[in-house]
C-alpha cells in the first residue's frame, strides 16, 4: 500500500457512497485523494487505486489522464491552471498567460528551476464573466487577474 492509513479512511468515506458492487464509481475522489497526498500520480499510485477500487488499472489511467486537474507527472508545489478558451481569452486570458510566462520564465506545462511553480493551460472554468480566470492547485479559483493582481499572487505562494 503505498497511500497512509488517514487517505484509505477518506476513500473508504468515499466508497460508502455508493453501492458495494460499484466501487469504481469512487475513482475520482480516490484519486483526487492520492494525489492530495503524493503531489502527482504515479504510475504505481494509479495502480495502487485501481487495486483498492478492484478496478482494471487503464480504467484509472483513462480517468487520470482525461481531466486536467489530475498530475500524471511531477509538478511544481503550486500548479496554476491559467483559461485560455475563447471567452477567456477575449477577456484577457492570453494576455495574463503571457504575463505569468514572462514572471516566471517558463512555457505552459513547464515547471520552474526551484520547483516551485508549474504553469498549465486550463479548460474553461465555468467563470467567464471573471475573466482573466486562474486555479491555483485545483482548489482556489482566482478572479479578474490584472498584471497586479498576479504579481500579488506570485508573491504570496513564494512565502
Amino acid at each position: 500500500m503505498l497511500l497512509s492509513q488517514e487517505s484509505y479512511k477518506k476513500i473508504d468515506r468515499e466508497l460508502a457512497k455508493y453501492p458495494a458492487n460499484q466501487k469504481q464509481s469512487a475513482v475520482m475522489a480516490a484519486l483526487a485523494i492520492a494525489q492530495d497526498e503524493k503531489g502527482w500520480l504515479a504510475p504505481e499510485t494509479q495502480q495502487d487505486v485501481a487495486d483498492y477500487l478492484g478496478m482494471p488499472a487503464i480504467a484509472v489511467q483513462e480517468v487520470a489522464t482525461f481531466y486536467n486537474m489530475f498530475n500524471t507527472r511531477p509538478v511544481g508545489k503550486h500548479k496554476i491552471s491559467v483559461c485560455t478558451n475563447l471567452p477567456c481569452a477575449l477577456s484577457g486570458g492570453v494576455g495574463a498567460a503571457e504575463h505569468l510566462k514572462q514572471k516566471l520564465g517558463i512555457g505552459f506545462r513547464e515547471t520552474t528551476a526551484d520547483g516551485m511553480f508549474t504553469l498549465i493551460e486550463g479548460e474553461c472554468m465555468g467563470a467567464c464573466g471573471d475573466a482573466p480566470v486562474m486555479l491555483v492547485n485545483n482548489k482556489r479559483m482566482c478572479s479578474w487577474m490584472s498584471g497586479e493582481k498576479i504579481d500579488a499572487l506570485l508573491e504570496e505562494l513564494k512565502k
